[in-house]
């Protein structure tokens, strides 16, 4: 299974998993294929966790991505699914590396785990309380 950013063997790799517009599952010795859009791509947050839970049952043996988040690759390693990072170019392109074993699993995220807002009141030592010194 590739991300991609179009339903075929043309489309280019989505270097991001949980918000690619497709996943594109390839039987690597025929090159037949199947495109699933990926209904996690407008989650506010945890689109990794829902795409990772979404393909898990999906029978695959190995995901060709370009990045993979801390959350996400968990869920899909318990699956049994080996996931190889740093992939670009066309879908039937990382297909043809990977069954030339030239392709490696990743063995970690590569992506931080998803950058919120955080807790920060965001008005500086005051807080907005009156409290800063205002010069």
């Amino acid at each position: 299974m590739c991300t991609a950013t179009a339903g075929s063997l043309d489309a280019v790799v989505d270097p991001r998993f949980g918000r690619c517009q497709y996943f594109v599952i390839v039987d690597s010795e025929t090159m037949e294929f199947e495109a699933h859009k990926n209904l996690s791509i407008s989650a506010p947050g945890g689109a990794g966790i829902q795409a990772a839970q979404a393909i898990a049952n999906k029978g695959i043996d190995v995901l060709l991505t370009g990045d993979i988040g801390p959350n996400a690759l968990p869920i899909l390693s318990a699956a049994g699914i080996k996931v190889v990072t740093g992939i670009s170019g066309s879908v039937a392109n990382a297909i043809e590396q990977y069954n030339k074993g030239e392709l490696q699993a990743t063995t970690g995220p590569t992506e931080p785990a998803y950058a919120s807002m955080g807790r920060g009141g965001g008005m500086g030592y005051g807080r907005g309380r009156g409290r800063g010194s205002c010069r």
